[in-house]
């Protein structure tokens, strides 16, 4: 839905509304994300379709906001695909190891929770692409945190490639 403010015809909305909105729709779907899996732990409701569509939802709504940020040139190419090329590598790694009977080899871990936490809070700030509070530049800060979430993807990959590396050396040819 972020996604979509963007292309709302011209007049409807001031590029300033444009930004507001699609930063408030997507700070609502991220922290309602994080809501829904902490009471599923809580309560003791996790279920096997939950933990599969948990990360997918993240996968999605960062990649969705990645590409659009990239074409109102908001964020750079190699961050965007620094960021989508390690969720598609990994989730393809991720399904390698299932198949092999060796997903647990490449199960979350928090290194991935650090680095989809930055981006969830990088990308909010690169939307929005304003002022705060007369003196907060979002842009600016948006940017360092988009490189830092990119520092973690990388450092991420590297970690479930690293862990999954001695059961892929492992099968038999």
């Amino acid at each position: 839905m972020s996604v979509a403010v963007f292309y709302l015809p011209n007049g409807w909305l001031t590029p300033f509304d444009k930004n507001l909105t699609a930063t408030i729709i997507f700070v609502l779907a991220a922290v309602t994300d994080w809501l829904d899996g902490f009471l599923a732990r809580r309560m003791k409701q996790e279920s096997a379709f939950g933990q599969f569509l948990d990360p997918v939802a993240d996968k999605l709504i960062v990649a969705a906001s990645l590409l659009v940020l990239l074409n109102l040139d908001r964020v750079q190419v190699w961050v965007a695909l620094i960021i989508i090329g390690r969720e598609i590598t990994i989730s393809a790694l991720r399904e390698w190891m299932a198949l092999l009977g060796a997903g647990k080899s490449v199960a979350v871990h928090m290194v991935g929770k650090l680095k989809t936490t930055a981006q969830l809070v990088a990308i909010p700030f690169l939307l929005l692409n304003d002022t705060l509070f007369g003196w907060l530049n979002c842009a600016q800060v948006g940017t360092w945190l988009i490189w830092i979430a990119s520092f973690l993807t990388l450092w991420s990959m590297f970690y479930y490639m690293k862990k999954a590396l001695p059961q892929l050396i492992d099968q038999p040819k």
